[in-house]
């Protein structure tokens, strides 16, 4: 058994998708759950209350990732809230896809912004407090396109690519003290984001992917609870992809 009880996870994006199924798979398993969202209320306010249901202490946060003072307000609010962080997990992230030619910097910058510069951000803010702990767990969640790359998706894929980086150099940072540092490469997974694809592209993609299927949200948040574990204590600096065998 996976047992998370008396932790506590701050998780950003997880009003909805993969950072909500790793919040309910969390609080299934004892951790209390901060977790932060931006602009999207409605769904924020539903995904407190399903946690709530698993017995734990939950509070959402409305915080901008890609703010650092937000995100500095937002962990020193929720250490005064809950005393103390054992889990982050940098889920949030958007997606803005065009082919560079018609990609703007605009475009270019707001992914970049919440999808790497806000797990630095969230990780920035946790660092301290895991160093004087001696005791954490970090866990970034990049895509087998930050590995692959792929068309239409340069700034999604960079920043994907940038989380790997960000992993492996705070991997070799606070490895002695303790901290384990791992990104989560997800495949082709069932989500709203992958749902807004062309049907000619999501049938592409099935029939690239060895295993002839997508992967569901629960396929990432099992791995993300094991390497929240006490059982994952000697795996740090690692980029494990879930994808069907799409990547290999």
């Amino acid at each position: 058994m996976l047992d998370l009880t008396g932790k506590t996870a701050v998780i950003t994006g997880a009003s909805r998708g993969i950072g909500k199924e790793i919040a309910m798979k969390y609080a299934s398993q004892g951790a209390n759950i901060a977790f932060l969202h931006f602009m999207d209320a409605d769904n924020a306010v539903q995904t407190e209350k399903e946690l709530l249901e698993k017995g734990v202490k939950v509070k959402g946060y409305e915080c901008n990732v890609a703010d650092f003072e937000a995100c500095k307000a937002a962990f020193d609010q929720i250490l005064e809230d809950f005393g103390e962080v054992h889990i982050l997990v940098n889920n949030a992230g958007i997606t803005k896809d065009k082919l560079m030619l018609q990609m703007t910097e605009a475009d270019f910058d707001a992914v970049i912004a919440v999808n790497l510069k806000g797990a630095f951000n969230m990780t920035k803010a946790v660092y301290q407090h895991f160093m004087k702990k001696r005791r954490g767990r970090i866990i970034n969640m990049s895509s087998i396109v930050g590995i692959t790359g792929n068309a239409g998706q340069v700034n999604y894929s960079s920043s994907k690519a940038g989380l790997i980086g960000l992993t492996k150099s705070v991997a070799k940072e606070l490895g002695s003290r303790n901290v384990t540092v791992n990104a989560i490469a997800p495949g082709f997974i069932k989500t709203d984001m992958t749902d807004a694809m062309p049907e000619k592209a999501k049938e592409a993609t099935l029939a690239a992917i060895p295993m002839k299927r997508m992967g569901q949200v629960e396929d990432i948040a099992n791995l993300a609870l094991f390497l929240a574990s006490d059982e994952a204590s000697y795996i740090t600096g690692e980029i494990i992809k879930v994808d069907g065998g799409l990547a290999m």
